[in-house]
C-alpha cells in the first residue's frame, strides 16, 4: 500500500532500485546531490544535474520538464554515501514562473522498477521559493529510508546547494542554469492545459499488460479516460484527462462556434475524425488547438510505448541476475529455460506495448489527414489546394506555420509546427552543421542556400497571412551572396528597399530600426502614441539578417544583440540565417543572442526538445516544392494589394 507521505516523515525502502518521479504543472529542474552521514555535498562531483546526469547509483534527467524520472539503484552506492537529496528548481531566465508559490504543487513518488508506488509526497505551501529540497533517501543502521523534505529556497539553486556544504554552489548553480537554458532554447512550447471539460483526446495508450510501469512515462498518464487518484497532485493540470483548448485571451468575447462533430462511431469502433472538432472561438482557433491536441496525443502515446519497452527490458535483466546470480542454476538445461522465459515475457510486453502504440497511431494518422486539407494558408503546406484561392486575409492568425515535426516511431505521421503570432522571439535558421545533421548536403555552400531558402519561405508566409500593410521585410545580405534566395521577394515588391549590402547598409539598417524600437517604447511608455513622427512606418517589421556576422563591426552587433531583445515587444522581429561557427571569434559573448533565438534547420534534424515528456522532436522545414509558382503567386497576389493600400492613403481626402 501506498504511504502518502507529510512533511517530516519517513517510510522504510523495502527495495533499493528505484525510480522517482515527479511531477509539476510547469517545466522544472531536477536533480539530486549525495551526502556523507551529516548530508554534507563535499564537490560538485557530488551532484547529479542537466550538465552531468550521471553519478554511481543514480541518473538525473538531462533537460527541464514537467515531469522526470530519476533512477535510483542504492546498492550501487558508495560506502561513505549516507544521504541522496531530490532537489527541484524552477529554470533561471527562461521565463515561465519564478516561484513555486504561482504554480501547481509538485508531486513526488517513490516507485519500484515494475510502476508499484511505495510513497508520495505532495510539496505544499510553498510560496517565494524558486528551488526546493523535496524528498532525501537516507541509510540507517544499514537499511534505507525515505523521508519527506519539502524546504523551499528563495534565493534559488544556488541557496540550496550553499545550505548542503557545497563550496562551489554559486558556480555549480551557475552551469545547471546554463545547461537548462540551452535545452530551453531549443525546446517547443508545451500544449495548452487539459481541463475536465473538453472531450477531444481520443487516443488510449493503455492496455500493455498489468504493469503500472507499461502505461506512464515520466509522470504523464497515457491513458486520459482513467480517473484522477489521490496520487495527482493537487492544483496540477490533470495528466489524464481531456484537454481544455479554450483561449484565455478570448474567453470574454462572443460565444463560441459549435465545433463540428463525428458521426456516431459504430460500437467497438474509433469515433471518426473531423477537422476543427476542438473548442475555440473561432475556425482559426479549433484548427490550431487541434493541431496542439494532436502534438499532445502522439507525445504521450510514445511516452507510453517506451516506457512499456523500458520496463520489459528492466525486468527481463532482472530475472537474468536471479537466474546468474546462483551457481546452482547459472548453467543447465534449468537456467536455459529460465532465459527462454525471461526473453518470452520481454517479448510478450513489448509487442503488446507495440500493438497499443499501432492502433493510437493509425488513429491519430487518420485524424491528420481529415486535418491537413482543412487548414488555413497560415497552418497549410506549400502544395496544399487552399493556396490555389489564396486572398490577402484582413486579420491576422493565431499562428504560423513554421515546418513539421515527427518522431521516430512513425516517420510518416507529421504534426504541423505553430508558432504563435506576433511572434514572441526571433528565429535562427543555421547554416551550419553545428547541429549535427544525420542527412542531406555535405556541401557547406548547398546547406547556406537552402537556409536563404528557408528564410525566404518563412518570411514569404508571413507577408501572406498578415493584411495588406501590416508587416514589412527588410533584409541584410552584406556580401550579396544570396542574391538568387531573395528574388522572389526583390522581385515581387515585397521589399521596399533592396537587399542591404556591405557595412554601411547594415549601419543603416540597424539604425533605423533601433531608432523606431526606441521611439515605440518611449512612446507607449509616455502613453503618446500619438505623437510617433509621421514618417515613422508603424507596421511590424522582419529584419532577414543573412551571413551574419560578416559586415558587422561591434556596434552592429550591440545593435543586433538590442533588437532580438526588445524588438519582439514593439512589432520589430529578427530572423538570423547565420552558421553560429562563424561568430566563434566573439566568444560567450553571443551566447544570450543565440539562446533568445527559435533555432531552426533548412534540413531535417532532431534538435527539438519537449519540455513536457522529454521527447526529441525531428523538425523538418517547410520548404516550397520544387519547381512550384506558388511563392511567385502568393507574394505577387500580397504586393498587389500593398500597392493598392499606398497608393489609397496617397490620395488626398476632400471634406464635404
Amino acid at each position: 500500500m501506498t504511504a502518502e507521505l507529510v512533511r517530516g516523515q519517513n517510510h522504510p525502502l523495502p527495495q533499493t532500485r528505484l525510480e522517482i518521479r515527479i511531477s509539476a504543472g510547469n517545466p522544472i529542474v531536477a536533480g539530486a546531490t549525495l551526502g556523507d552521514e551529516r548530508g554534507t555535498v563535499h564537490g560538485a562531483e557530488w551532484v547529479a544535474h542537466p550538465a552531468s546526469p550521471q553519478l554511481a547509483g543514480i541518473e538525473a534527467p538531462k533537460q527541464a520538464a514537467a515531469d522526470h524520472r530519476l533512477a535510483v539503484d542504492l546498492d550501487a552506492m558508495p560506502d561513505h554515501i549516507h544521504r541522496v537529496t531530490v532537489l527541484l528548481a524552477l529554470p533561471a531566465g527562461v521565463g515561465g514562473p519564478a516561484r513555486f508559490g504561482v504554480m501547481a504543487a509538485p508531486f513526488v513518488a517513490v516507485t519500484g522498477l515494475d510502476g508499484t508506488e511505495i510513497a508520495s509526497y505532495t510539496i505544499t505551501d510553498l510560496d517565494s521559493e524558486s528551488a526546493v529540497t523535496a524528498l532525501e533517501l537516507y541509510r540507517r543502521q544499514g537499511a534505507w529510508k525515505v523521508r519527506a523534505v519539502g524546504q523551499g529556497y528563495a534565493g534559488g539553486l544556488a541557496a540550496m546547494l550553499h545550505d548542503q556544504g557545497l563550496a562551489e554552489a554559486t558556480d555549480l548553480a551557475a552551469r545547471i542554469n546554463e545547461a537548462v537554458a540551452r535545452g530551453m532554447a531549443r525546446s517547443v512550447a508545451q500544449p495548452p492545459p487539459r481541463s475536465e471539460g473538453d472531450g477531444r483526446v481520443r487516443t488510449s495508450a493503455a492496455g500493455v499488460g498489468a504493469d503500472p510501469a507499461a502505461t506512464t512515462s515520466g509522470g504523464a498518464d497515457p491513458a486520459p479516460a482513467q480517473p484522477q487518484t489521490a496520487q495527482q497532485p493537487q492544483g496540477a493540470p490533470a495528466t489524464g484527462g481531456p484537454v481544455n483548448y479554450e483561449h484565455p485571451a478570448r474567453r470574454t468575447a462572443a460565444p463560441p462556434t459549435p465545433a463540428p462533430t463525428a458521426p456516431p462511431a459504430a460500437p467497438g469502433q474509433p469515433a471518426q475524425p473531423v477537422a476543427g472538432d476542438a473548442s475555440g472561438w473561432t475556425m482559426d482557433e479549433r484548427l490550431y488547438n487541434q493541431v496542439w491536441g494532436m502534438f499532445e496525443d502522439l507525445a504521450r502515446t510514445t511516452a507510453a510505448y517506451r516506457s512499456a519497452v523500458d520496463f520489459a527490458e528492466s525486468r527481463m535483466e532482472q530475472e537474468l541476475d536471479r537466474v546468474l546470480s546462483d551457481p546452482r542454476t547459472r548453467v543447465g538445461p534449468a537456467a536455459d529455460s529460465a532465459r527462454a522465459d525471461a526473453r518470452a515475457k520481454h517479448a510478450d510486453l513489448v509487442e503488446q506495448a507495440r500493438a497499443a502504440l499501432d492502433r493510437d497511431l493509425a488513429q491519430l494518422t487518420a485524424e491528420a489527414e481529415v486535418v491537413e486539407p482543412a487548414l488555413p494558408p497560415a497552418y497549410a503546406r506549400w502544395d496544399s489546394p487552399v493556396w490555389q484561392a489564396y486572398q490577402v486575409p484582413m486579420e491576422i492568425p493565431m499562428a504560423l506555420r513554421v515546418g513539421d515535426l515527427h518522431l521516430p516511431e512513425r516517420t510518416d505521421l507529421r504534426i504541423p509546427m505553430l508558432v504563435r503570432l506576433p511572434l514572441e522571439r526571433g528565429l535562427w535558421i543555421d547554416a551550419g552543421r553545428s547541429g549535427g545533421f544525420d542527412e542531406g548536403p555535405a556541401d557547406s555552400g548547398e546547406l547556406r542556400r537552402l537556409a536563404a531558402d528557408a528564410a525566404v519561405a518563412i518570411a514569404a508566409r508571413l507577408l501572406a497571412v498578415y493584411p495588406a500593410g501590416e508587416i514589412a521585410v527588410q533584409v541584410i545580405d552584406p556580401a550579396g551572396s544570396a542574391a538568387g534566395s531573395f528574388a522572389p521577394l526583390v522581385g515581387s515588391g515585397a521589399l521596399a528597399e533592396p537587399p542591404a549590402a556591405g557595412a554601411q547598409g547594415v549601419s543603416s539598417v540597424l539604425a533605423a530600426l533601433t531608432r523606431r524600437v526606441d521611439l515605440v517604447q518611449m512612446a507607449v511608455r509616455s502613453g503618446a502614441t500619438d505623437a510617433l513622427p509621421p514618417d515613422l512606418d508603424t507596421a511590424e517589421q522582419l529584419l532577414i539578417v543573412h551571413d551574419f556576422p560578416h559586415g558587422f563591426d561591434d556596434r552592429a552587433v550591440t545593435q543586433l544583440r538590442y533588437l532580438a531583445d526588445e524588438g519582439p515587444a514593439v512589432g520589430v522581429h529578427l530572423m538570423m540565417v547565420a552558421d553560429r561557427e562563424d561568430a566563434r571569434a566573439y566568444g560567450p559573448v553571443l551566447d544570450p543572442l543565440w539562446r533568445s533565438l527559435l533555432r531552426l534547420t533548412p534540413v531535417a534534424d532532431d534538435h527539438l526538445a519537449d519540455p513536457w515528456v522529454g521527447h526529441a522532436w525531428t523538425y523538418e522545414p517547410s520548404m516550397v516544392p520544387r519547381g512550384s509558382r506558388v511563392l511567385d503567386q502568393v507574394l505577387g497576389e500580397a504586393g498587389r494589394a500593398a500597392k493598392a493600400l499606398k497608393a489609397a492613403r496617397a490620395r488626398p481626402s476632400y471634406g464635404n
